[in-house]
């Protein structure tokens, strides 16, 4: 199964379990009724024993919320699903569009690598099995020629390993950053749900005086959660078009027929781990757009756990590249 379709799998189950919002909202009126009866009484009660008229207009407020726990999947989640996702909808198209120019720069520069590698004498026959088998005619057998053939097979043979290495790696790191991303939108997820099911419950206690503000938490919280994924695409946005600045300058040195390639991949795994880390800074960037508490402990653990995990995947990063670093530069001595 690939990502995307893991994402899909998250969006079905916030949709499939919204009925449940609908079945809490017995529960909820309930003691939204019994809320207002007593909140009704005490607002009535105090005008009576001041000798002031009564002012009807506040007293409409747990009718007003009586009705939106009534109808709440209808008129509050999709009110608020409705006006959300455009924003969804938006930054996910900006996130498409970068990725399809970043796979398109990403195979130019990798037919690119290999047409330098074949117009390199020293390096043609690890990458064409045609000038290989071109140099390997033009030798003879004499004991000069044999060793000459022994290590062509084996400078063959190293390159197709750090080749491996690279690519293995290359792959584990993006591995981690489709498992950074869906471990947000996991947790996201989650978030919504618990938020969507028990939200007629912070509705019927909002009805209560005294605990007013539980409504206005329930809506920052839920819009923050909301904004998880656009604030996600925003980033990987960046990353994507980071990555296709430095393809597109990456190619045009190509073009230069003197210039040797690199392909260490280092600055790749550098923002490979760059986004590794910024994945779990996006709960505490959605809180600068609509401050909603109540998650404080929760971004603060994982912040610490993709700081741990960012110095890992940095020493792991760094070892690999060094390694592969020192391997090339002895080769050029030699």
């Amino acid at each position: 199964m690939e990502w995307n379709n893991l994402h899909e799998v998250l969006r079905s189950l916030y949709d499939d379990m919204m009925p449940l919002a609908g079945d809490m909202a017995a529960v909820a009126k309930g003691l939204a009724g019994l809320g207002a009866l007593f909140y009704v009484a005490l607002k009535v009660w105090q005008a009576l024993s001041r000798a002031e008229p009564i002012d009807v207009f506040p007293l409409l407020r747990p009718f007003a919320l009586g009705l939106c726990i009534m109808f709440f999947p209808t008129i509050v989640l999709g009110t608020v699903n409705a006006i959300l996702s455009p924003v969804v909808t938006g930054t996910h198209a900006i996130l498409e569009d970068q990725v399809l120019d970043l796979n398109k720069l990403q195979q130019q520069k990798d037919q690119l690598d290999y047409e330098a590698m074949v117009r390199n004498p020293e390096t043609a026959y690890m990458v064409s099995d045609a000038e290989f088998d071109k140099k390997l005619d033009e030798l003879g057998w004499s004991p000069s020629d044999i060793g000459t053939m022994a290590g062509m097979y084996m400078d063959r043979q190293e390159y197709k390993i750090e080749k491996a290495i690279k690519e293995w790696f290359r792959n584990l790191l993006e591995i981690l950053f489709q498992a950074a991303a869906l471990v947000i939108d996991t947790i996201r997820t989650f978030f919504l749900i618990v938020l969507s099911i028990l939200g007629p419950i912070a509705f019927a206690i909002s009805v209560w005086d005294g605990f007013q503000s539980t409504l206005n938490q329930w809506f920052t919280r839920y819009i923050s959660v909301y904004l998880w994924l656009p604030v996600a695409d925003l980033f990987s946005s960046m990353l994507a078009r980071i990555q296709s600045l430095i393809l597109e300058r990456d190619i045009e040195m190509l073009s230069d027929p003197t210039f040797i390639p690199d392909t260490s991949n280092t600055v790749y795994i550098i923002f490979m781990i760059i986004g590794i880390v910024g994945y779990f800074t996006i709960p505490t960037v959605t809180g600068w757009i609509i401050q909603a508490g109540g998650a404080g402990n929760f971004t603060r653990n994982v912040n610490q756990t993709a700081m741990k995990a960012g110095n890992v995947t940095g020493a792991g990063a760094g070892s690999a590249a060094g390694n592969i670093g020192g391997r090339l530069m002895s080769k050029q001595n030699n």
